[in-house]
Order: C-alpha cells, then structure tokens, then sequence
C-alpha cells in the first residue's frame, strides 16, 4: 500500500503543474488578436499583491495569456510544412513602432523565372548512397567535404591539359570562382530589392590618381556609350584605343574573339598530319622568264670580266704594212681619271 500512495502522490504532484485551460474572470477580457493583445479590466487583489507579489502576478499573466490562447486556437487552422499554424485577423489596434513594418521579399530572378515557368521547390534528401565509398554520404556540409576529398585521392588529368598542372589546385580555384559568382549575384539581388542603380562597368582604382592604361579604357568605354557606339566620336590628338585583356568585354556591340573548341584527340591528330603532308610535298614554283633572263646576264657578265683580264702574249709583231716594230708588252700610261697634281707641272701638248 505504501507503494501505491507513493504514485498516487506523485501523480497528483505532477497534475499540480499542469492548470486547466479553463479561466474564470468577472469581466470578460478584450482581445486584438491580430496584434496578440489582451486588456484585462478587472481589478487587482491589493492584498496578494502586497504580500506575494511574484506569485500573483505570474499567476495573473498565466491566466491571460491562457485566454488568449483560447481566443488564437478558435481561428481555423491549416497544416504547412508538418506544422500546423492560424491566420491572424487585421489587427485593430495601432502599436507605436520604432521602425516601419517590414515589407515581403522581393523575388530574385531565379524566383521570378520558376514561378513563371511553374517550377516548384522539392524536397531532396539530405543522404545520397556513394557506389565507390560505399556509405551514406550528405550532399552538403564539412561531412560532404571530407568525403569528397576520400574520393577523390587521386585526379587524372585529362589529355588537352598540360601534364604538369595541379588538378587540385585547378579545382580549388573553380570553386573559389563558383562562390565569388554566387556572393555577386546575392548582391545583384540585394541592390535590384532596393532599386539601387549598379554601374555596367566599373574601373577599380587602387590609388588617388588613376593610371594611364585606366584612363584609357575609361575613355574608350565613355565613346562607345553613344548611340552610334562611339562611330562618329572624334579623337584627341595623340589619342590611342585602350587595348588590353577584357575590353571587349566593356565596349557593347564590339566583336569579340571566340575560343576555339579544344580539339579531340584524332582531330588533333589529323590536323598535324596534314600539315606535315604539306611540308613535305611543297615544290618550289620556277619562273622560266626570270631564269632565262638571269642565265643570260650572268653569261654577259663573265664575258665583260674575261675582256677586262685578257693579256696578249709576250713578243714583237711586225704591223702589217710597215716596218715599224710594235712592243705589245709596254704598258699603257695609266691616266690621271679626272684628277690634276698641283705639285706637278704639265708641260702640255707636244706639237709635231
């Protein structure tokens, strides 16, 4: 028996705790439920009050707020995300805030394009089974992290790469960029909610004043913002287009260079074929004319040259005709070829 009135008395200490959601009151309290207010117009017991203050007002607020409760679940109640939740009324009472009541977010353009598309937001599990780790991997947090870098121990590097690039270094900097792409675009969304205005282009300065190449691409960038894309816009003297990396980019309606596709393997393979096919049967083209021609004047050439180093052979020859004897050996007096010798006289012409 002494066991059975031991549970008796804690189960009637435990009902203690627990009050009833009924509430008596004099006076019926006035309630603005829209705002979650309750005005209770009975009059306080100064006596409780006075001796156990804490105690009677707790009990006090415990009882309102029981009302009030009462007053919320009488609202029609629906079910959202495993939960079940009201729809509060207009409130009719007007608070002092200190702050404007906050407005609804706007939509981002993902939102917008998904909800005019109608493209609904499904619930993925946050486990996915991982065939080469065997074992339940989470799709995303530092244990997605851990897991992917047990995978992935060892990168093969593809053949269009460089072999001696670090693949990890490579996927960590394309992770870096998909982050750094996702904070802008965050950032778009932020500026586009507050219709703040963001520059199409932007020239970063790291100093006071900005530097030749920047101003130069600044003033390149302004001349194309015309209608006519900076056509009929007329130079400073000396003026020169910024050329760079990433121009094209800024200026709209220039053309820019595409890429081209990294090739396959057997493309790549063929192309350098080709080209040593090409190397190897390229024939010099021959112009006739031009080699007659120069045949011809290296003949005339040698014939001039064999002229001017023609010697006769030594001896005397009789003239025919006379009997003056002529010395083919003497040497012919060289001539002074348009230069006079002031330190020398000349005698002049002999007369015969």
């Amino acid at each position: 028996m002494d066991i059975v009135n031991q549970i008796l008395e804690r189960e009637q200490k435990k009902s203690e705790k627990y009050k009833p959601i009924t509430v008596e009151k004099h006076l019926e309290l006035e309630f603005d439920v829209g705002t979650l207010l309750a005005f209770d117009s009975n009059d306080l017991d100064t006596k409780s009050l006075s001796s156990k203050k804490d105690t009677y007002l707790q009990s006090l607020t415990r009882d309102n707020t029981q009302l009030l409760l009462n007053k919320v679940w009488e609202l029609p109640t629906e079910r959202i995300d495993e939960a079940v939740v009201v729809r509060l009324p207009q409130p009719t009472t007007i608070l002092p805030r200190a702050k404007p009541v906050p407005k609804p977010k706007p939509l981002t353009k993902w939102q917008e394009f998904a909800k005019a598309k109608g493209i609904t937001k499904k619930k993925k599990d946050k486990l996915e089974w991982d065939e080469q780790l065997q074992k339940w991997v989470p799709l995303y947090g530092f244990k997605k992290a851990a897991a992917e870098k047990e995978k992935n121990w060892l990168i093969e590097v593809p053949q269009n790469v460089n072999p001696m690039t670090d693949m990890y270094e490579k996927k960590a900097t394309e992770k870096s960029e998909k982050v750094s792409k996702n904070e802008l675009q965050r950032l778009k969304n932020i500026a586009r909610a507050r219709k703040v205005k963001i520059p199409r282009v932007g020239i970063p300065v790291t100093s006071d004043k900005a530097s030749a190449t920047q101003l130069a691409t600044a003033a390149t960038v302004a001349k194309a913002s015309t209608a006519s894309l900076g056509k009929f816009q007329d130079k400073l003297p000396k003026e020169k287009d910024a050329r760079g990396k990433g121009i094209h980019e800024l200026i709209p309606g220039k053309e820019r260079k595409r890429k081209a596709p990294i090739p396959t393997p057997q493309a790549e393979r063929e192309n350098n074929l080709s080209m040593i096919d090409k190397i190897l049967n390229k024939r010099p083209k021959i112009d006739i004319e031009k080699a007659v021609s120069k045949h011809i004047n290296d003949e005339q050439l040698q014939r001039s040259e064999e002229k001017k180093n023609f010697k006769p052979p030594k001896g005397k020859r009789k003239a025919a005709g006379k009997g003056n004897v002529t010395n083919f050996s003497a040497k012919k007096p060289k001539g002074g070829r348009g230069q006079r010798n002031p330190s020398k006289k000349n005698p002049g012409r002999k007369r015969r």
